[in-house]
């Protein structure tokens, strides 16, 4: 219970009456997953009201997005893509860009198109500029209700993951990140689909959990990266069968949602590949910032993956070097983390992308603090950066939206040290403190490690 065991929620538990005696009963229905579930839908029905500003309900109606914080993707792309015309993704073409993601959020945004049109919205070439207005709002109805849909999947998972912390999910559940960036696109598809593949494993399924992470690269990249720590862990924890049938699991899912389009217009397929490729340092990355400084990265390519190689390798090192094998969820976070703060661009709503992962390794509300403050900070700083808000007056550089995207990667910066010390010293780890292992690690929980590396590190230490 956090209010025993978290010094931060102690703290303020104290503020009124202090945590619940021992001989308290636990309220018979309200459980720690209806309450975060409950608290979910709470942030997540206050992200939409915040939206409202941005919401077109007549043509020509004028709205200030950057001004009024309340950006999205969703409405935007679905006349941008060819979906409002009636067109499927990929595979039909038209005076529009093929869309730029992954093909399962493709296939989603097709379902969200057919429900849309289900539900009585116009669709097809020569509508009136209402009539656009009109199904465009039901489509964004539509992404709302199943993106809503998808944050209480995300959530239940996380309750589950790690027995024993089920209050953990709180930390997903109240955080204003979700309220601000879940309506910004489409992440919360792989952040369900990356959950749930990590309750699977943790619940011993590994073919289970490794369709649900094919699935999840089918929809977004960065579930990918979450296979080469587990590869590592379990290599030192003599647990390869489970990897072996994970990973089919995994190449199978993502080449049955990948196949189709690829014979059929490969490339369309090859969009988001080359999206990805040729774009130049973008918002939200340090890239950016050296361009906006008129010092820009050359061949940025090599020098964004050669960093991130850098931050693999050093994971891979902890990962077999640590004095205790390190719990998958510390890993996951670090390999992810390392992406993202090395990557070209860093969108507001990748912030759904490490608040699960942070969770699992670092269960403490101070960290989670910290590490919403920056994600915060720079969200506002984000848009008002486009919307010349904070421009000054003499015309130089906005260099407060510098300042932020500094401040985002120094938060995140400090969640990684500390994971990275809870690895070096288990006694700091408050998942390990009493005792456990990785009781979300599936079958890595309490295996001991393999007498190769046993070997390995002795020979290491006797050469140094």
């Amino acid at each position: 219970m956090p209010s025993r065991s978290d010094p931060f929620v102690a703290g303020l538990s104290r503020r009124v009456g202090g945590p619940p005696g021992a001989h308290a009963r636990p309220p018979r229905w309200w459980s720690p997953v209806r309450v975060a579930l409950v608290v979910g839908t709470l942030v997540y029905l206050a992200g939409m009201v915040f939206r409202l500003p941005c919401r077109i309900t007549v043509a020509g109606q004028s709205i200030e997005q950057y001004r009024d914080l309340c950006y999205s993707d969703i409405g935007l792309l679905y006349s941008g893509r060819g979906l409002l015309q009636g067109n499927v993704p990929y595979l039909d073409s038209g005076d529009y860009p093929v869309l730029e993601y992954p093909v399962l959020t493709g296939w989603f945004l097709e379902l969200e198109r057919r429900l849309t049109v289900l539900l009585g919205a116009p669709t097809g070439a020569g509508l009136s500029d209402q009539q656009a207005v009109d199904a465009t709002l039901r489509f964004v109805d539509v992404n709302a209700v199943l993106l809503g849909a998808l944050l209480l999947l995300t959530l239940w998972a996380q309750a589950r993951t790690v027995p024993g912390r089920p209050w953990d999910a709180m930390m997903v559940a109240a955080s204003p990140c979700v309220a601000a960036t879940a309506l910004i696109n489409w992440d919360l598809l792989p952040v369900a689909l990356t959950a749930t593949a990590l309750l699977a494993w943790s619940r011993r399924h590994p073919t289970l959990a490794g369709v649900l992470l094919g699935l999840g690269m089918a929809a977004k990249l960065y579930p990918l990266l979450l296979l080469g720590p587990l590869l590592l862990l379990c290599l030192r924890a003599r647990r390869m069968r489970d990897l072996g049938v994970a990973l089919a699991g995994f190449a199978v899912a993502w080449t049955a949602v990948n196949l189709p389009v690829l014979l059929l217009a490969p490339d369309a397929w090859l969009s988001f590949w080359s999206f990805n490729s040729d774009r130049a340092g973008d918002f939200g990355s340090l890239w950016y910032v050296f361009s906006l400084a008129g010092r820009p990265v050359p061949q940025l390519n090599a020098v964004s993956g050669g960093l991130f190689a850098v931050g693999c390798l050093a994971i891979g090192l902890l990962i077999l070097l640590a004095p205790r094998r390190p719990r998958l969820g510390q890993v996951a976070f670090l390999v992810v983390a390392a992406f993202l703060m090395t990557n070209k661009v860093y969108s507001p709503q990748y912030v759904l992308w490490l608040l699960p992962l942070l969770v699992l390794a670092r269960p403490r509300w101070r960290d989670w603090l910290v590490f919403t403050v920056g994600e915060l900070v720079y969200f506002v700083a984000i848009w008002w950066h486009l919307g010349g808000l904070l421009a000054p007056g003499d015309g130089s550089a906005d260099r407060v939206y510098w300042l932020a995207v500094l401040l985002r990667l120094a938060t995140q910066a400090w969640v990684v040290g500390v994971v990275v010390r809870d690895v070096l010293r288990p006694a700091h780890d408050p998942v390990r403190r009493d005792g456990a292992d990785d009781p979300g690690g599936g079958t890595l929980d309490g295996a001991v490690d393999a007498p190769w590396l046993t070997r390995f590190r002795h020979a290491l230490g006797a050469a140094t």
